[in-house]
């Protein structure tokens, strides 16, 4: 699928990018042609225009422009030609003649004969048509011919090096798009990766409570006659299965939230008073298991933020550090504002986690200790969830663990302003 997909980004990339190309290559030339010829017909319009009868004999207008590649011809209304140029061949001029045969007055042609190109204008004459002493001329309309060999070889080679351009372009545009699909193809492989990841570990997950809940209710089923207090175990062990699947699918819901985006709303709270609550639940898990629980927490910290999910966010940290701290030692909780910023931290002395284990830890479904993680009821998706909510308040989730030594979780949130 995903080469099918890049293949078709990469088509998509180069299409796009050789029709920017096509289009610069268009007007480019279309500009140097229109500037080139521009001028010449300029020149021209003037080279008509530069010249009066006078009594039968022609007469320059103002100072005029020479220009060994325009020439002048005069076209009277019986259909002869007249050169005004005194020093032409009748050979060069009968050429002429046949050059300017087609050309209607008003019109702009070019047309190309015996190896050069011409473009040639015609303007109607509109004084006095009486040419010559004898009078036997009339002029109608004046003939500009310029030979422009210099300009259609200077835009042949212009569409030559355009298209060689186009040719290496084409295989430059098609390798860089493959290029830029590749790394735009990264994020969306990684995020189907985990993704495929993520449904297997959660049907995994689900499995298991579900096998559990189905085993232990085939072997209540095959003994009927029994009392619910001779069942008593399998029952506790079908609770027990139910609500591990009860905070497997909450966890998930809450994940399916945060990658829809869902917004959070936030509000001006008491962090300290946050700490608080959370602490008063936790107090009595660290006295059942012989935990010494420490808060260091200071009076009216305030920062902007959701207070339910500040406080799911403190219960997962803290059920994490019970979890892996044994008997007799400790978990502190510290509260305190540093500049603009609030910092909350779990710290225990648990079994730690060895180095490797960090950039891990917020993945979905991870578990450092797995044995352990079961035991517990845990699903793996804890600290993902924590990971999400410190990231929708704007803040930093860091971690410090040392195997055998404990670990601290460390939160950075922006503190109310003054």
């Amino acid at each position: 699928m995903f080469i099918r997909t890049l293949r078709r980004l990469t088509i998509f990339i180069s299409l796009v990018f050789l029709l920017i190309f096509g289009m610069y290559i268009l007007v480019l030339y279309g500009y140097f042609s229109h500037r080139l010829f521009d001028n010449i017909d300029e020149a021209m319009r003037i080279h008509a225009n530069s010249f009066r009868l006078v009594d039968g004999e022609p007469v320059a207008i103002g100072q005029p422009i020479f220009d060994p590649r325009i020439v002048l011809l005069l076209r009277g209304d019986d259909g002869r030609t007249i050169d005004l140029n005194p020093y032409r061949t009748p050979r060069e001029l009968a050429h002429l003649r046949e050059i300017t045969a087609t050309v209607e007055t008003g019109e702009l042609q070019m047309r190309e004969y015996a190896g050069h190109t011409y473009r040639m204008m015609r303007w109607p004459y509109a004084y006095d048509p009486q040419y010559n002493a004898d009078r036997s001329f009339r002029l109608q309309s004046v003939i500009v011919v310029s030979i422009v060999d210099s300009e259609v070889q200077l835009l042949n080679n212009l569409l030559w090096i355009s298209l060689l351009g186009v040719t290496t372009g084409t295989c430059c545009i098609v390798l860089a798009s493959y290029f830029i699909a590749r790394r735009a193809m990264v994020p969306v492989q990684t995020a189907w990766e985990r993704q495929r990841q993520f449904v297997a570990d959660a049907s995994h997950e689900l499995r298991s409570p579900v096998t559990g809940i189905y085993s232990n209710a085939e072997l209540l089923l095959r003994h009927p006659e029994h009392s619910v207090q001779e069942e008593s175990r399998r029952i506790y062990s079908i609770m027990k299965e139910a609500m591990r699947m009860t905070r497997l699918i909450s966890s998930l819901l809450t994940l399916a939230r945060a990658d829809a985006n869902t917004e959070m709303p936030m509000t001006v709270i008491s962090v300290s008073e946050v700490v608080g609550e959370v602490l008063e639940l936790f107090t009595a898990v660290g006295e059942a298991q012989g935990i010494d629980c420490v808060a260091e927490v200071k009076p009216g910290i305030r920062a902007r933020g959701n207070k339910d999910r500040l406080h799911q966010l403190l219960v997962i940290l803290l059920d994490n550090a019970f979890k892996y701290t044994q008997q007799g030692g400790s978990v502190v909780v510290t509260c305190r504002q540093e500049g603009r910023q609030v910092l909350l931290s779990v710290r225990d002395t648990g079994i730690g986690m060895a180095p490797e284990l960090l950039p891990r830890i917020f993945d979905r479904f991870f578990r450092a200790d797995k044995t352990r993680s079961r035991e517990t009821g845990g699903t793996g998706l804890g600290l993902a969830i924590a990971k999400w909510i410190v990231d929708m308040h704007g803040g930093k989730l860091q971690v410090a663990s040392k195997p055998g030594e404990g670990t601290i979780f460390t939160v950075f949130l922006q503190a109310e302003k003054a």
